[in-house]
């Protein structure tokens, strides 16, 4: 009987049986073969942190309201699922058996969708012949990667900053190259994590542990600052040396999953004074893009496949654990209690 990885409770995870219904007319069924945790949303679910937790998201709205009587647990977790195709219902033309599909469900061995299903990251479909199911598991961070790039609007010859430099933030880094950034400087106090940002372009790494990184950046050239920096650790204290290290009115992108009170935010100092744009990314929840319609989640998901199938995006060195489905909340606690041994763990099924 195949497995679900459910959390029932703040960092308490089990595998749950389940059994899987007969096909339906314009159903699929795909067999899993990894599937990629993520360090950010994950790990706020897993630890009850997210405002989830005790809150619910209306999309009319588009509000946070309070949701008490809403029980947060059991549920899944997980949005970058890599499986193959084995079964097709009738009419279900848009796949075929061996098809490999990348789904933005939750951990578990086998997934069944309606062959037509719109999910908040746009329609499913194949990925193309031949794409490795290792490089899958990071199309969706590499969505995200992609949608913050495009909302800092880096010109050719740009100085920019990148704070956090997990999976999603060593994208960036590449993607930053890509769009003709003449400068990059990446920053995380992890020093494998500052090696890898090197590998893959960055020209000067910073640990905020060490240095003033507002200091750093302005002082690093007569603009005094960059002019874009891209905030993808989720920590407010990141953010404020985002704030510290950008020009006169040069522009944030804030692409982190926040938690709590951000008592590290001095919005009287830099952010006040040099009059700095900040600018939230996010490219799901429904969210248009800010060049809408000439681009769209589709869009950008289709190009994030393109980058990835091509090599143009590196996810060679991306990959620091692979963990057996079984052990999936082992995996879970290495991220939460030794994050410096991680860049992206996988499940592998």
């Amino acid at each position: 009987m195949p497995k679900a990885l459910i959390l029932i409770g703040p960092r308490n995870l089990i595998l749950e049986p389940y059994e899987d219904a007969p096909l339906k007319a314009g159903e699929v069924r795909a067999q899993a073969i990894a599937s990629g945790i993520s360090h950010g949303t994950e790990l706020n679910l897993y630890r009850g942190s997210a405002p989830f937790h005790s809150k619910r998201f209306d999309p009319d709205l588009r509000l946070f309201v309070d949701a008490q009587e809403q029980a947060p647990y059991p549920s899944g977790l997980g949005y970058e699922w890599v499986g193959c195709i084995t079964e097709v219902g009738e009419g279900a033309i848009q796949f075929k058996v061996g098809d490999l599909v990348h789904l933005p469900f939750s951990h578990r061995q086998t997934h069944t969708f309606a062959a037509d299903v719109k999910t908040m990251f746009g329609p499913m479909r194949p990925l193309p012949a031949g794409f490795d199911p290792e490089r899958a598991i990071v199309l969706s961070l590499a969505a995200v990667a992609l949608q913050a790039v495009h909302d800092a609007h880096i010109k050719v010859g740009d100085r920019v900053a990148i704070f956090g430099l997990g999976a999603i933030g060593l994208l960036v880094v590449q993607l930053a190259r890509l769009e003709g950034a003449g400068w990059v400087a990446a920053v995380d106090p992890m020093a494998g994590r500052q090696t890898l940002a090197e590998e893959f372009g960055a020209d000067r790494v910073l640990d905020p542990t060490g240095c003033d990184v507002g200091w750093e950046i302005k002082t690093a050239s007569v603009q005094h600052g960059v002019d874009v920096a891209i905030d993808v650790s989720g920590q407010y204290a990141a953010l404020q040396d985002a704030i510290r290290s950008v020009r006169v009115g040069g522009t944030i992108v804030a692409a982190g999953y926040y938690q709590g009170g951000g008592t590290a935010l001095r919005l009287g100092e830099e952010w006040h004074h040099n009059r700095v744009t900040m600018v939230s990314s996010m490219g799901v929840w429904w969210c248009p893009h800010r060049d809408h319609p000439m681009w769209d989640i589709a869009r950008v998901r289709d190009t994030a496949i393109d980058l990835l199938a091509g090599g143009r995006l590196r996810t060679d060195r991306l990959i620091s654990q692979r963990i057996p489905f079984e052990h999936a909340a082992e995996a879970y606690k290495l991220i939460d209690h030794r994050p410096e041994e991680t860049v992206k763990v996988a499940l592998i099924y």
